[in-house]
């Protein structure tokens, strides 16, 4: 099954529901940066949470997402877009903490700390909201960050399944927000429903679909909006290191041209390695110079 979500109205438009799974694109993380099963559930839960929260916008909009926590994971960040594409990146990927019934200590992995969610809406200056980390489980951090910093009540429900050779074998979730309008006896039903439904890691292990998941919350009484296909992507690429690159100054790139004769720059979210050769760092010097000679030009 490819990755996608379902987006869904229900109790007569008075509450929206994102379902996703995330199964492929996990996956991908976990190869790329040799996840361990603890650090792929953390990683997998925060990717998950954030491509339905990217398709909750529009346009070129973009949000970055970090949580800063003592845990032994050092933290995570994803970055992710209305279009249904996500990438993330963990301080250690080599994490494996379970219980003697085998599920994942991932709260136990993420710690204490904070989440942050940067906003790019591309009509203002960037800003970020912040909540603390309640449980470290991701799930019930991000219902606690709906409610406290958007003032949208939420339920949120994640979970990754991984199989003895470490690979993932479903991951998914769903984000549940309560709308204006929304009556007392509707949100009572809501409660009792998400108490008497699986947990979302049962529901993946008996292959529910996004389509199933919101049926068992709502029994029925909703309306598909959207499907939206989702992809783990990074949108690195060699200008971009290039542009970073710049940053360092005329006097540091001279140094490492005569030093080492080439640079070697990996990305974190995707391993990509952009390598640069005597000739490509002249020509960034050369760029350095122009850039500096401009700047003097302007505060003159």
């Amino acid at each position: 099954m490819n990755d996608y979500l379902k987006k869904a109205y229900a109790f007569d438009g008075t509450v929206r529901i994102y379902a996703a799974n995330t199964t492929n694109l996990v996956e991908e993380a976990r190869e790329i940066h040799d996840l361990w099963p603890t650090s792929t559930s953390a990683l997998g839960r925060l990717l998950t949470v954030s491509v339905i929260m990217g398709a909750m916008y529009k346009g070129e909009q973009q949000l970055t997402i970090r949580v800063e926590s003592d845990g032994p994971i050092k933290g995570m960040i994803t970055t992710t877009n209305p279009h249904g594409e996500v990438r993330g990146q963990i301080g250690n990927p080599h994490i494996f903490l379970d219980y003697n019934d085998k599920t994942l200590k991932v709260g136990q992995a993420v710690g204490n700390g904070s989440i942050h969610v940067t906003k790019d809406l591309k009509v203002r200056d960037m800003f970020t909201s912040t909540a603390q980390i309640q449980t470290g489980e991701i799930a019930e951090d991000f219902a606690y960050y709906f409610t406290k910093s958007e003032q949208i009540p939420s339920a949120v429900g994640l979970g990754i399944q991984v199989d003895e050779d470490n690979s993932v074998n479903a991951a998914g979730g769903f984000i549940l927000q309560i709308m204006p309008g929304c009556t007392e006896e509707t949100i009572k039903l809501i409660e009792q429903r998400l108490n008497e439904i699986p947990k979302v890691s049962e529901m993946l292990k008996d292959k529910k679909t996004p389509e199933e998941m919101i049926n068992l919350i709502t029994q029925g009484n909703h309306k598909f909006l959207e499907e939206m296909p989702l992809n783990y992507k990074c949108n690195c690429s060699k200008e971009k290191f290039e542009s970073s690159l710049l940053t360092l100054g005329v006097r540091e790139l001279e140094e490492l041209l005569e030093e080492d004769g080439r640079i070697e720059t990996t990305c974190h979210f995707c391993n990509t390695n952009y390598q640069f050769n005597k000739e490509e760092i002249k020509n960034l010097i050369e760029l350095a110079k122009d850039n500096t000679t401009t700047d003097k030009k302007e505060t003159s």
